[in-house]
């Protein structure tokens, strides 16, 4: 049985335990023991990718709907932004009722998010690929309606910095999720929209995405643009713990770190 079918069945909730096993018993209907996740081991949900797809998908939609929350009320564009990506994973009928069942407990006053957090990271276990796909995926949340408020960054830069991300490479993602959500209209392909960006505009926002600066050398703008397809790479993150309905969301990354890239070269040949 799948990672979906176990979740489903209740048996995910039942192997973790805390915070993450209440919230999925929540979904599921089953009144389940607050127990610690040291306990919740071995209690046969499967292989360890298996409990990390699921981890993943719990603390996704939960948390995705505790950020739309933040700044006290959650817009049409956040509620859009979130079925957008249910629908760009082509979520079953069942998988989408359990998407936005996580996304509404996310949005209650009572939601744990330092727990949610603490054993997610847990389970994802330095996964760092998986890590960064996740806060990616609440970036996107937070640009739902065209721009992070404060409380949103708040709770970005909280989430970020808990799983270990530095401040530098949180602004790096931001530039990579802002070019995915059409901030930056062109023919690289950066999106659909800003075409009046100019072509210096774009020029520093790609270097940001690559992680990667003016001053660098060809080969290490090349070292970063190839280390970043590497921790995109689709194959990889499902190995890892990705659920593989979220797969067409890395394929686009690396579509727009292979534009970013592109644009470089180019300017570069000037």
């Amino acid at each position: 049985m799948s990672w979906w079918g176990k979740f489903l069945g209740g048996a995910v909730g039942l192997s973790f335990g805390g915070p993450l096993g209440l919230l999925i018993g929540g979904i599921i209907g089953h009144k389940l023991m607050d127990k610690p996740i040291q306990q919740g081991f071995g209690l046969g949900l499967g292989s360890d990718n298996e409990m990390t797809q699921a981890a993943f998908f719990s603390a996704t939609f939960s948390i995705m709907g505790h950020i739309a929350k933040a700044d006290g009320r959650v817009s049409e564009s956040e509620i859009a932004m979130a079925r957008q990506i249910m629908d760009h994973m082509k979520l079953g009928s069942e998988q989408k009722k359990a998407a936005i069942d996580l996304f509404n407990q996310g949005k209650r006053s009572d939601f744990d998010l330092d727990g949610i957090l603490s054993q997610f990271k847990q389970v994802a276990n330095r996964r760092t690929t998986l890590l960064q796909m996740f806060l990616e995926i609440q970036l996107h949340a937070a640009y739902a309606d065209g721009s992070m408020h404060a409380a949103e960054r708040e709770i970005i830069y909280k989430i970020a910095h808990y799983l270990g991300f530095s401040s530098q490479h949180i602004e790096q993602l931001i530039a990579l999720v802002r070019s995915n959500l059409g901030m930056g209209g062109n023919r690289y392909n950066f999106g659909q929209g800003d075409s009046y960006k100019s072509d210096r505009d774009l020029l520093k926002e790609a270097y940001v995405m690559l992680g990667a600066s003016e001053s660098m050398t060809d080969a290490e703008v090349k070292k970063s643009y190839r280390r970043l397809m590497n921790q995109h790479h689709p194959d990889k993150l499902v190995s890892k713990g990705l659920p593989e309905e979220m797969i067409q969301i890395a394929t686009e990354k690396t579509q727009q770190i292979k534009a970013a890239y592109e644009l470089i070269k180019d300017f570069r040949k000037k």
